[in-house]
């Protein structure tokens, strides 16, 4: 299925996926910047033929943005109809009901949908509060939210939960508790190879593994951040656009904005450092 979606996946993730899905458990996906775990979310949908919700983490993040909110000037609208026909007094309980209340992503997923339960995408929750993570914990237990004013929502068929962490902090156990666990790390030289031959297709083979060399080495180096497989189509398309042959240190120095996204690390690689790995993969070819 990862393969239908042109997602490279090793055994241990693909069977990670499977019981995800087989279980009924959410899939917590940690790992470096840029390794693909967003894309499995995507993947799962698009094959599933599912619809994709996705909650983008962030610093702040409170439960208006991320499960619901009352919507207050309706509200207030319905009260002022109510005291202009003289009913204000018996609307009370009235105004808390599902017709008033706005769907932010962790209540869309438990709604039904069109096609079947949707795969829900929490991304980065560790740019979250940590307060926030134990808002999550009824939802991933029991598909549900809790709203004081109207009771639990329940989902009618769990949708599929991905979360992804890039680890910039610990995730609390007792969410890591309710999930199954996989850390998805940077590929094989060879399945780095397959992703490219997918996602770059007009690249030659020769500098394709010229490429994917000069790239797992610099994985090797002490860098501030090392490219991660969407750096590794960044660079490979940018070379394409240059009409590029051959890796040459020219050609590295020019383009390392399309592989490094920091000036100390395009500082540390850009000369001498470039010529010294080119050098090396030479020798090795």
């Amino acid at each position: 299925m990862l393969a239908d979606g042109d997602y490279v996946a090793g055994r241990d993730l693909a069977t990670v996926v499977f019981l995800a899905l087989s279980m009924g458990r959410p899939l917590l996906l940690e790992g470096e910047a840029g390794v693909g775990k967003t894309e499995i979310a995507k993947v799962l949908a698009t094959t599933l033929s599912r619809d994709l919700i996705r909650l983008q983490c962030f610093e702040g993040l409170d439960l208006a943005s991320a499960a619901y909110e009352w919507n207050y000037p309706r509200q207030m609208v319905a009260i002022r109809m109510a005291e202009a026909q003289g009913t204000a007094a018996d609307i009370g309980s009235s105004l808390y009901t599902r017709d008033y209340l706005i769907e932010r992503p962790l209540l869309n997923a438990l709604s039904e949908h069109d096609g079947g339960p949707p795969v829900l995408l929490i991304d980065e929750i560790d740019r979250a509060d940590e307060p926030f993570e134990a808002f999550l914990l009824e939802l991933l237990s029991d598909y549900q939210i809790s709203i004081p004013e109207l009771g639990a929502i329940k989902a009618k068929a769990p949708p599929i939960v991905v979360i992804t962490s890039n680890r910039t902090r610990e995730v609390h156990d007792a969410l890591r508790r309710r999930c199954l666990y996989h850390w998805v790390n940077y590929p094989t030289h060879e399945a780095e190879s397959r992703i490219l031959a997918l996602k770059a297709p007009t690249l030659a083979a020769d500098l394709r593994e010229q490429l994917i060399t000069f790239i797992h080495k610099l994985r090797d180096e002490d860098l501030f951040k090392c490219p991660g497989v969407a750096e590794t189509i960044d660079w490979s398309n940018a070379l394409t656009q240059l009409d590029v042959v051959t890796l040459t240190a020219e050609v590295v120095n020019d383009t390392l904005g399309s592989l490094l996204k920091y000036q100390d690390d395009i500082a540390k690689v850009r000369g001498s450092e470039a010529a010294r790995l080119l050098s090396e993969i030479q020798a090795q070819a």
